[in-house]
């Protein structure tokens, strides 16, 4: 008897499983795709991968990489199949045995502006340095080198004139490392970030989400030998960082204008001036909190992100946005015991949310657990209510906070004013 045949029909069973499992995962990859281009959750917001068909062999480490499931196996091929998930942090280029994958901003559809930097990060403005996420770099560890970097370069120019070397705009991974490396640099420098909290756009990740994939280089801390690191480790190891080396921080303190002085700039914020030789803007693409530029907007109840849902319990809360921070928000408060949850937008859908946020919603919503108002827009803001105008007539809702998700106001425009020229990326490194 010929054994071989015997093996062979041995394998069989096992070789039918596996076409069987790659059906099913391919079928369930194209119907993520079609839903999330159904609801237009496949446009990425910054770096995202694009795959190099020609090369791509289909081995499903991408997708298997990705924390965010954004890359699925469609027809062989690996395909980004939740585009508004991706953040960026290119687990799965690394993941791939082909290098089929390359890194981008923007798409043939939308552009990013990214400003043109030189190979030293410094702007087309002398002076003016550029590091990080508004830089076109979303990678973590790459945002953090850059700081470090950029830092080298800014020492050369220090002149010992005006009242600081340098002023460093964000407390994300590139204002942070960018910190660091003047401490060792003895620059005299300031470190403002327009927040209550360091992280930069990190600190907004959701919960457990995979914030870094390979270790990265510190000044004054050495190498950061993490591999994968959620978001919660990763900003714990960042505030040790902050208490051992006694980095100076400014929170709360914004940037408001840059310009020319002398040999270097006045630089305006929230809380005074400064005059320094060099500024280096560590700050991302988030921006500015978009505002609602409503009477009482100014008041302490109101906030622009969910940090901790348990202390609204047993509050009246409005939240006001139609993004998957908002639903998020809603949801996490309408599921706190005693809590009183108004989701309020000014479009007649949520177009553009994750299929399984707007499950949910509707979930809590039908359980009488919050109230969406669709098409209405918040017209006021009092001690202990606001106004909100809904069906064609203003309504008085009883309110202790308010929590606006609107997203940001890109910091273009005031870079534009200072001089730095942008190019715009469709789809390119």
């Amino acid at each position: 008897m010929d054994y071989r045949y015997l093996y062979l029909i041995g394998l069989f069973p096992v070789f039918w499983l596996y076409l069987r499992h790659r059906a099913r995962r391919n079928a369930m990859y194209r119907a993520e795709l079609q839903a999330a281009e159904e609801h237009g959750l496949n446009e990425p917001p910054s770096l995202h991968p694009v795959v190099d068909l020609s090369r791509c062999i289909g081995s499903g480490g991408c997708a298997n990489a990705c924390p965010e499931q954004a890359l699925g196996i469609v027809s062989g091929k690996a395909v980004l199949i939740a585009g508004a998930s991706c953040i960026g942090h290119g687990a799965c280029a690394a993941a791939c045995p082909v290098e089929a994958i390359t890194l981008v901003f923007g798409t043939e559809k939308r552009g990013i502006d990214i400003p043109f930097v030189t190979p030293n990060f410094e702007t087309n403005v002398p002076g003016i340095f550029v590091a990080g996420e508004l830089g076109g770099m979303g990678l973590i560890r790459k945002a953090a080198e850059q700081g470090r970097q950029a830092m080298d370069f800014i020492k050369k120019r220090s002149d010992g004139k005006g009242d600081l070397d340098v002023v460093i705009v964000g407390c994300g991974p590139a204002g942070l490392s960018a910190g660091l490396a003047a401490m060792q640099h003895r620059l005299r420098f300031k470190l403002i970030e327009q927040e209550d909290s360091l992280g930069g756009a990190v600190y907004h990740y959701p919960r457990q989400k995979v914030a870094m994939t390979a270790p990265v280089q510190l000044a004054l801390v050495g190498k950061m030998n993490f591999g994968e690191v959620h978001k919660e480790k990763l900003l714990d190891f960042w505030q040790g960082v902050v208490d051992k080396t006694g980095l100076p921080i400014s929170f709360r303190e914004r940037m408001e204008a840059i310009e020319p002085q002398g040999n270097g700039f006045l630089v305006k914020t929230s809380q005074g001036s400064y005059t320094a030789r060099s500024v280096l803007l560590a700050i991302g693409r988030r921006g500015t909190p978009r505002k609602l530029g409503v009477p009482g907007e100014e008041t302490p109840k109101v906030v622009y992100r969910l940090i901790d849902p348990a202390q609204y319990d047993g509050q009246a809360v409005l939240v006001v946005g139609g993004g998957d921070s908002a639903l998020e928000a809603a949801i996490a408060l309408s599921e706190r015991p005693g809590t009183d949850v108004i989701l309020s937008y000014r479009s007649a859908a949520f177009s553009r949310v994750k299929q399984k946020n707007r499950t949910l919603l509707e979930q809590q919503q039908a359980a009488g657990r919050l109230r969406v108002m669709l098409e209405s827009k918040v017209k006021g803001i009092e001690a202990r209510d606001v106004e909100i105008e809904w069906q064609g007539q203003v309504q008085r809702h009883r309110n202790d906070a308010v929590i606006v998700c609107a997203g940001g106001e890109l910091p273009t425009p005031l870079l534009q004013k200072m001089g730095v020229r942008f190019e715009t990326k469709y789809g390119t490194a």
